[in-house]
């Protein structure tokens, strides 16, 4: 990990100490990963819905787009890291039938599944602009970013 990467870790453990929501907490991660991280150009959280755990709905995020609201699990890239219980990196969206399009301008996503006492609670999604943006070692970055709000929220 770089020392921006370790950086932005210790600053989101601080943090999550006296965050007052988990809402909150992702706002901030959302915020920060999107400054400091010139490859992600949108970054943002879908939260399992309330009403119908069948459908991701989106949380706090940030980027130059606007998402798409409520994802079913059963599609998308989200659907599919949802369903495997796995992150799911994509290189080129182009060359995968499962990526739901949210811009025309994304290249290459991450979603990293977040589970609270076994189950799906929410999801972190990163999108880029450009092609194999997130190797080996962002994956492992973008994990331990999720872990941050998995943890808050176990706790909550």
């Amino acid at each position: 990990m770089n020392s921006i990467q370790e950086e932005l870790l210790r600053e989101f453990q601080e943090f999550s100490s006296g965050a007052k929501s988990a809402a909150s907490l992702m706002e901030h991660i959302c915020a920060r990963l999107h400054e400091k991280m010139t490859r992600y150009n949108w970054v943002g959280f879908y939260l399992l819905d309330p009403t119908d755990d069948n459908v991701l709905v989106i949380g706090p995020f940030v980027g130059s787009f606007t998402p798409n609201a409520r994802i079913p699990l059963n599609t998308g890239l989200c659907g599919a890291a949802a369903r495997t219980g796995e992150t799911v990196v994509v290189d080129d969206v182009g060359k995968d039938p499962r990526y739901l399009a949210g811009s025309p301008l994304v290249k290459c996503e991450i979603v990293v599944p977040i589970f609270v006492k076994r189950k799906l609670a929410a999801e972190l999604d990163i999108e880029s602009y450009f092609t194999s943006a997130f190797s080996q070692e962002e994956q492992k970055f973008v994990e331990e970013c999720a872990a941050v709000a998995q943890k808050y929220m176990e706790k909550h």
